[in-house]
């Protein structure tokens, strides 16, 4: 089930971002001992009375220098309209009602999407009367807080979790394996969906998705059921999707979160560049089953080398998503096309995969006794025992005698251990650390 999506919109310098960080906390899902991964992020996931939802924000989205500042928010409004299930109408409770405010309230209104009016920079009582003239945008009460002081934050994620959407229960059965599509403009989404179905010739139906704009397509190969999940048909809507790249993290988002396994597309001819990192990380964090698959391989000059060559760039670069296998094909040609589903199938299998407690425990035992865990100031880690406690992904809680004691190295000792025994190609691994006593 895909989270619904909460987007913050608001002219500059109102203060989104710190708002937005102050709602995700430390629940941004970035793991920081990963090296190689981008954390300049735009998207966070939270909860709130026990909702979960993606946040967006949207000054976080870079446009032209030449582009007007009321041009630009009006872009971000509009971007928010298309995709966001709540919108968070951010304002300066210093500077009052501006003139830009009340361009983007004018479509906001329009849309008819929930929206809740945060005025920030109301850092103290004095300043609570400076709300009362944000009533006259429309929508209802202003919700007074402060980014630097953390105060109104509370109210104002119950107004957002009020407004939110019922999630619609998961329409396809638990054996179809859902795939999602991912990567910048240019790399081929479309043309390999449409290689991908023009090769099956079993396509059963194309029907809307539960994510506005994406279409959800249902085929069978060799008795397993798929479906494609295709983010590439962006509507040319004047600049708003032509003027920056990152315009699209929104609707990827939706898709990787319905996913069960992610195509992180590169472009075989042009290379690697940090948009495409980019894009891998929202599949990482996420925690997806994931394939790099390089397209436009008919295209690149090539002798024995090139591919392992190019696969060591990908590794190199991904430092993050070292499990995830890579595929080279040609969506055009549909060179190698035949390799790709059943590395889908096999990678989704594994991001299924249950393990049963004793032979966790074994393997672990046997890393133990391989290498013991180093000491911290004379205390030694103790592991009393692992046990998984759910799939997709795989996630696996160590019971110890001090969680303090657990360095990240030793952690990550030990999921290459699993990896080696039970295989978990293509899916990230959660590891938890918990005292033996939280264990109730």
């Amino acid at each position: 089930m895909a989270r619904p999506v909460v987007a913050i919109v608001g002219r500059p310098n109102v203060g989104k971002s710190t708002i937005f960080n102050r709602i995700i906390g430390d629940r941004l899902a970035i793991v920081e001992d990963k090296p190689g991964i981008t954390r300049d992020r735009i998207y966070g996931v939270s909860e709130w009375n026990g909702k979960p939802f993606s946040i967006i924000d949207t000054g976080g989205i870079e446009l032209d220098d030449e582009e007007p500042i009321l041009k630009s928010i009006r872009m971000q409004a509009e971007l928010a309209i298309e995709e966001a299930d709540v919108i968070v109408f951010m304002c300066d409770g210093k500077a009052g009602v501006t003139s830009s405010d009340e361009e983007v309230a004018a479509l906001l209104y329009r849309s008819g999407k929930p929206i809740v009016v945060a005025v920030n920079k109301v850092d103290n009582i004095g300043r609570m009367e400076n709300i009362y003239e944000f009533y006259n945008l429309g929508f209802g009460e202003p919700i007074g807080v402060s980014g630097s002081h953390g105060t109104g934050i509370g109210d104002l994620l119950d107004a957002i979790t009020d407004n939110l959407p019922e999630q619609a229960e998961d329409e396809y059965d638990e054996d179809v394996i859902r795939v999602a599509l991912i990567g910048r403009p240019n790399v081929g989404k479309s043309s390999l969906v449409n290689a991908i179905l023009g090769e099956e010739r079993v396509i059963v139906s194309d029907i809307a998705g539960t994510t506005r704009d994406a279409i959800d397509t249902p085929f069978e190969k060799d008795g397993q059921r798929y479906v494609l999940i295709d983010t590439a048909g962006m509507r040319k809507r004047g600049k708003v999707y032509e003027t920056t790249e990152k315009y699209s993290v929104m609707r990827a988002m939706k898709a990787i979160e319905r996913a069960d396994v992610v195509l992180v597309l590169i472009n075989g001819e042009e290379g690697i560049i940090e948009q495409d990192k980019h894009i891998a990380g929202y599949a990482y964090e996420a925690g997806k089953a994931s394939i790099f698959v390089v397209n436009k391989w008919d295209v690149v000059e090539k002798d024995d080398k090139t591919m392992h060559q190019f696969e060591q760039k990908i590794r190199d670069h991904f430092l993050f998503m070292t499990y995830a296998p890579v595929v080279f094909l040609s969506a055009k040609t549909k060179q190698r096309l035949h390799k790709l589903l059943p590395v889908v199938q096999h990678v989704a299998d594994q991001h299924a995969k249950r393990v049963q407690t004793h032979l966790l425990n074994d393997v672990v035992s046997d890393a133990i006794a391989i290498n013991p865990p180093p000491t911290d100031k004379g205390r030694r880690l103790r592991i009393n025992y692992v046990t998984q406690v759910t799939v997709k992904p795989p996630t696996i809680v160590v019971f110890v005698n001090d969680p303090e004691l657990m360095h990240f190295s030793y952690e990550r000792y030990l999921e290459n251990k699993i990896r080696a025994a039970f295989d978990f190609e293509g899916t990230p691994i959660r590891l938890f650390t918990r005292r033996k006593s939280d264990e109730g």
